[in-house]
């Protein structure tokens, strides 16, 4: 493991913890020699949590319980001492006596070190200061922390080692243990939901031969038995898709996707993304499910429908606002792309607004430049977009009303975009031509062009009937619900380069 060279107890010299090291090590030893090797330790019997205690004072008052963590303050006072024991919840105080223990046992307390793991058994009180405590009738040592944890008042506040050693920031840090929790309660609460709606939750493979799905650059890996390339996975859709061919109807994943990309305070190679097919329905039966899904865990996980982002207040109550793509430039931008009719036109307009373009670019695609450029900041409110162009939407059905534009919405908040829905492309033929377009693009030189995945058109040619379908980035999500500041914070373990 990486030592905590970096992140010294506050007010005690960097050489200093080196030789603190040592002291704890030469303690293991001496339990080991004495024959009391912590790390035989294989259970105990953890009956509460600090939370239940506190708030369950009265019925478990003068009761017995068992408890279990880790050791995050000691105060010696002759005879008697108290400490603090963290566990799942939060952390529980414990008066420690000679006269309960034994003169060795108590000894032994007295040994011990900040972040020790320790199993305690005793009568749950009241001390005179009215603080709900554990009277230690029975103390166990069940393993021994031979580093040293940074000091308590100020954390782990090295935010690259933060991210590295999350598990001391959980010890550490209580608000980054809160955005974990709510994380699984979000994830919960989001399942909930689509089970309730008959949504069926499924696995698709990770290691595929065409990563298509999505406009992203894959990650290439081989695999040896076979002696070929695989890619990972960079959207979900194509094989859910093949499960609606097969009849399910109804069907969602939750789970990593990898893209080649840079890393930013919204961007992680690695990332959660969730898709979810329903047959029978378009995209406008996406947006109706996408604000009742939002709000539904917005009300469980928070307790309320408005969300509170650093100064931001959005409002989920409220019916969310729609506008079109070309609707939303001209009002952040002033140009009306309904009145461009050429390519030189746009280049022209691009060039006078000083959006950068590439000579690949189609009239759809600057359309789409001028959108990131000057709307993407400015949607706070729940928003959908709607008539995006086809040239950035190859597995989408044609609206059938606007030439050159597919029925497709984008969801945005806080100036994030939070999923993005299709009405699908289901007929063969059309997909075919899409995914040439694609092989053309490619080979133009854009690495995030799909591939043709004969497969899929095999699955297409059997038959899938109209569907919705719909990817929401639950990082983001997560991150919008928590007031965090970057992805690195809602991620366990985010990706980091190498030391």
């Amino acid at each position: 493991m990486a030592e905590m060279t970096n992140q010294k107890p506050v007010g005690q010299p960097s050489q200093d913890i080196n030789k603190l090291r040592a002291v704890r090590r030469e303690k293991l030893a001496e339990l080991q020699a004495a024959g009391n090797d912590p790390f035989e330790q294989v259970a105990f019997d953890q009956t509460h949590h600090s939370e239940e205690i506190r708030s369950n004072f009265e019925e478990l008052e003068g009761k017995e319980v068992s408890i279990a963590g880790r050791m995050m303050s000691k105060r010696v006072m002759g005879k008697a001492s108290f400490c603090h024991v963290q566990d799942r919840d939060g952390t529980m105080q414990c008066y420690v006596t000679r006269d309960d223990l034994g003169e060795d046992k108590y000894k032994d307390f007295k040994k011990l070190d900040i972040g020790d793991i320790l199993g305690i058994k005793g009568i749950v009180f009241k001390t005179k200061t009215g603080e709900k405590s554990v009277h230690v009738k029975e103390l166990t040592l069940l393993a021994k922390s031979l580093q040293v944890l940074p000091e308590k008042y100020h954390g782990l506040t090295n935010i690259d080692l933060r991210y590295r050693q999350r598990y001391v920031d959980l010890i550490m840090n209580q608000e980054s243990k809160e955005v974990f929790i709510k994380r699984s309660k979000i994830i919960r609460s989001i399942r909930s939901f689509l089970d309730a709606k008959d949504f069926l939750e499924v696995e698709t493979p990770m290691l595929v031969d065409n990563a298509g799905g999505a406009a992203a650059r894959p990650f290439v890996t081989h695999f040896n038995a076979l002696d070929e390339d695989k890619k990972l996975r960079i959207s979900l859709e194509l094989y859910l898709k093949r499960l609606i061919v097969g009849g399910l109807e109804r069907v969602y994943e939750i789970g990593r996707v990898f893209r080649n990309e840079g890393v930013d305070i919204k961007h992680n190679p690695e990332f959660t993304l969730m898709e979810l097919y329903q047959a029978y329905t378009d995209y406008n039966g996406m947006m109706d499910l996408t604000e009742e899904m939002y709000r539904h865990v917005a009300q469980e996980v928070l307790g309320t429908t408005t969300i509170v982002y650093k100064d931001k207040e959005m409002d989920l109550g409220k019916p969310f606002a729609r506008m079109t793509m070309t609707e939303a430039v001209k009002q952040y931008s002033g140009v009306d792309f309904d009145e461009i009719n050429s390519l030189e036109e746009a280049r022209a307009v691009a060039d006078e607004h000083h959006v950068e373009y590439e000579k690949r670019h189609q009239v759809g695609d600057i359309l789409n430049l001028f959108f990131d450029e000057f709307v993407e900041k400015n949607l706070i409110q729940p928003t959908f977009i709607t008539g995006h162009p086809i040239e950035i939407s190859p597995l989408t059905k044609k609206d059938p009303e606007h030439p050159g534009k597919v029925l497709r919405f984008e969801m945005f908040m806080n100036g994030w975009e939070m999923c993005n829905a299709y009405s699908e492309l289901n007929d063969p033929i059309d997909q075919r031509e899409r995914f040439k377009a694609q092989e053309e693009q490619f080979a133009a030189g854009n690495e995030e062009a799909n591939h043709t995945d004969e497969d899929f058109l095999n699955a297409l040619e059997v038959g899938m009937p109209p569907t919705g379908g719909i990817g929401y980035g639950i990082d983001r999500m997560v991150m919008l619900m928590t007031g965090a500041e970057a992805i690195r914070d809602v991620l366990l373990f985010p990706t980091l380069k190498s030391l």
